[in-house]
């Protein structure tokens, strides 16, 4: 945890058994622009943030960059590299996008590295993250009800499904169904 001011941030590193996140940067561009257009046929039908077709452009890879160093500074957002032995294979992040008091989680993983347990991993370490934030007390899981791998990751980490909503928050990807899935951490669960 760090303090600026009247603002408390996570750590900008952070470890769990193999992953270490690392706070996404600039010079993560042209890492996220291959990683990302090397994996769209795995994200697109899970992510509508990714070009629908063609390229996902640089562009849009820049503009991520730089909400992501805004959204750090405002505390909108936390948003990480997710490496192993040094090599970047996703990103992952905690969004104030859920109510006062609470963080979201949200991950993705090239395709290649999908089925290892890094995104358990990866999430774990944003669960211990949030809680260094003193008013943080939960951290949630959304997915669509279609996404059985995400679905894994919350409940290998002992989160409590605690909602199902439709219509969906966000516009369908290709492959949802349209029911979102909430799944929640407690403070008072780490103990």
């Amino acid at each position: 945890m760090t303090t600026m001011g009247r603002m408390t941030y996570p750590a900008e590193t952070l470890t769990h058994g193999r992953v270490q996140l690392r706070r996404v940067r600039r010079t993560d561009e042209d890492t996220l622009y291959r990683l990302i257009n090397e994996s769209l046929t795995h994200l697109r039908p899970w992510m509508g943030w990714v070009s629908p077709e063609g390229e996902h452009p640089r562009a849009a890879i820049a503009d991520y960059l730089t909400r992501a160093d805004q959204n750090w500074l405002s505390g909108d957002s936390f948003s990480y590299a997710i490496l192993v032995s040094d090599t970047m294979i996703g990103a992952c992040g905690l969004e104030n996008r859920i109510g006062p008091g609470a963080l979201e989680i949200g991950y993705w993983l090239h395709p290649a590295h999908t089925g290892h347990g890094y995104a358990t991993e990866s999430a774990a370490a944003l669960i211990t993250a949030a809680f260094t934030l003193p008013t943080i007390d939960r951290v949630q899981i959304w997915h669509d009800a279609a996404n059985t791998a995400s679905a894994g990751v919350p409940h290998r980490l002992g989160f409590t499904e605690i909602a199902r909503h439709t219509p969906p928050r966000d516009p369908l990807a290709p492959a949802e169904i349209g029911t979102d899935i909430i799944w929640e951490f407690t403070r008072a669960e780490t103990s």
